[in-house]
């Protein structure tokens, strides 16, 4: 069951123009998340409506987590430093399943940040694909070294790694074979990308999906999500029955 309790902010390190890394203590939490869950955070004394960040990572009770200023909340967040209190929710959601014996995790942009937890969790047997604008923009590069087998990089412009989609070295490693599972999070459109190619390969793939939430508990129905099941199609909830879901299941 998700915890709602008030945790301390440890630090926060500016790891680009328009991201931070905020790490919190909260032992209530951090004892209980999974890769690909994440948490619900309040916003100032006048936000209306909390803001779900992706875990980052888990680490010796604390929690880490990639905020992208987007908004007010999101810069009343990056704006907290240490010693700071934050009203939170967690963990939510849905997170992958991370049984398989080789995987890839594929992160496209803000979509990376929440891969390393789940590279942590399956260290020593994951493969990383990581896609972003441009050298300029890539992030966390160090620390998915550290635990994945392989680290590739893509990147629009061609100025590190493949010049291309993350689809590029994604089909390296699938045409290489061994192994048993894709784990994505990234733009809607990467992730199609990602769910078509696995397919081809006919390896299993999950997907994190993002849309806007209110509740972030399924109650106000604000982030449904098209997937489909034995033939029918269901509105399903990313806070609730996502945000990781099964590629094959979603109506792309």
């Amino acid at each position: 069951m998700p915890k709602q309790c008030m945790a301390s902010v440890i630090d926060n390190t500016r790891i680009s123009d328009n991201i931070c890394l905020l790490r919190i203590k909260t032992n209530e939490i951090s004892s209980k998340a999974s890769a690909g869950q994440f948490i619900h955070i309040k916003c100032g004394d006048n936000s209306l409506l909390r803001r779900p960040i992706s875990i980052c990572d888990v680490k010796e009770g604390a929690v880490t987590l990639a905020v992208e200023i987007r908004g007010d909340g999101t810069r009343w967040l990056c704006a907290r430093q240490a010693g700071d209190m934050l009203d939170i929710v967690g963990p939510l959601g849905r997170g992958f399943d991370l049984s398989g014996k080789n995987i890839i995790l594929v992160g496209g942009g803000i979509g990376v940040p929440p891969m390393l937890f789940a590279a942590r969790s399956c260290a020593g047997r994951a493969a990383a694909v990581l896609g972003f604008r441009g050298a300029d923009c890539v992030i966390l590069k160090k620390e998915f070294q550290a635990i994945c087998q392989d680290v590739l990089i893509s990147t629009d412009d061609g100025s590190m790694g493949a010049h291309g989609p993350v689809t590029l070295p994604l089909k390296k490693l699938l045409s290489a074979g061994g192994y048993d599972g894709v784990l994505a999070c990234g733009p809607r459109a990467m992730l199609q990308a990602v769910a078509e190619l696995s397919a081809a390969y006919a390896v299993p793939c999950q997907v994190s999906m993002e849309e806007r939430m209110g509740c972030g508990i399924g109650a106000c129905l604000v982030c449904a999500c098209k997937t489909q099941k034995n033939g029918k199609e269901e509105m399903r909830h990313v806070c609730k029955d996502g945000p990781v879901f099964l590629a094959s299941e979603v109506v792309w």
